[in-house]
């Protein structure tokens, strides 16, 4: 299958420190992969290289064939490229369907037009329903953000991905704050994310990395030391010595 997103040697130092050596992957549709790595490994800093946010020393980042490397990251958005954010970066002043119509206007290059109008747009707001009652926020698309639980608040940041209808998702740590009693309602929504679509996850919690990822990535001091499938990451002894430590010894059957 042809990748609809991949990344080809790409690097960055800060000071002579490389943070992403040399790190190359690829994705196809439906892919699910989990990026993993201690503190430090360079998560963050390779999700800012292939989003536009930061840019490589040396390397390709390509969207569906197509070299984007010099592409800023508006534009990679609207290659299809779509990134979540560790912690929320919503407006708590504006409401679920404000932030989800918002996504729609600027997906289609609308939002020249007054944007509270949004309300009388038929087919703006038939999305935003389906949208918000899918993450099974609907009951508080009126409400402000600033009023709603942070759980709430990170399944909006997925209603809001989703709206500018991304080839390629890439989430960091969604359910990051999350209460424990909440993080099914995380789960759930990733479960349902379109079976075409490409996900790449950063995250911490091991037993959400296992039920979600068919893949996954270890990054370590910048570089990738293991690609491959959830049932044999335990087994690796650098990704033991590097990262897993105890959680490996303790899930011999994950």
């Amino acid at each position: 299958m042809t990748p609809v997103f991949e990344v080809s040697n790409l690097r960055k130092a800060f000071g002579g420190l490389a943070v992403t050596n040399d790190v190359s992957l690829a994705m196809a549709p439906g892919d699910r992969i989990a990026l993993i790595g201690p503190n430090g490994a360079g998560k963050t800093t390779f999700v800012n290289l292939v989003t536009g946010n930061l840019p490589p020393d040396s390397g390709e980042v390509r969207l569906g064939g197509e070299t984007v490397t010099k592409v800023n990251a508006i534009g990679r958005v609207r290659r299809g490229l779509v990134r979540s954010f560790q912690v929320t970066r919503l407006f708590q002043d504006m409401t679920p369907a404000e932030h989800v119509a918002l996504a729609v206007l600027r997906r289609e290059g609308r939002t020249g037009r007054l944007f509270g109008n949004f309300l009388a747009m038929p087919d703006v707001m038939a999305e935003v329903d389906e949208l918000l009652d899918k993450l099974g926020l609907a009951a508080l698309m009126h409400s402000k953000v600033g009023e709603i639980a942070y759980g709430q608040q990170r399944l909006l940041e997925i209603a809001v991905a989703l709206a500018l209808k991304p080839k390629v998702l890439l989430l960091d740590e969604p359910a990051a704050g999350v209460p424990q009693s909440d993080t099914g309602r995380i789960e759930q929504a990733l479960a349902d994310l379109p079976a075409d679509l490409a996900v790449l996850m950063i995250e911490h919690d091991m037993d959400l990395v296992f039920r979600f990822a068919k893949r996954v990535i270890v990054l370590a001091a910048g570089t990738i030391i293991f690609d491959g499938l959830p049932a044999d990451v335990t087994k690796d002894a650098r990704v033991r010595e590097a990262y897993l430590g105890s959680y490996a010894h303790a899930s011999p059957a994950a």
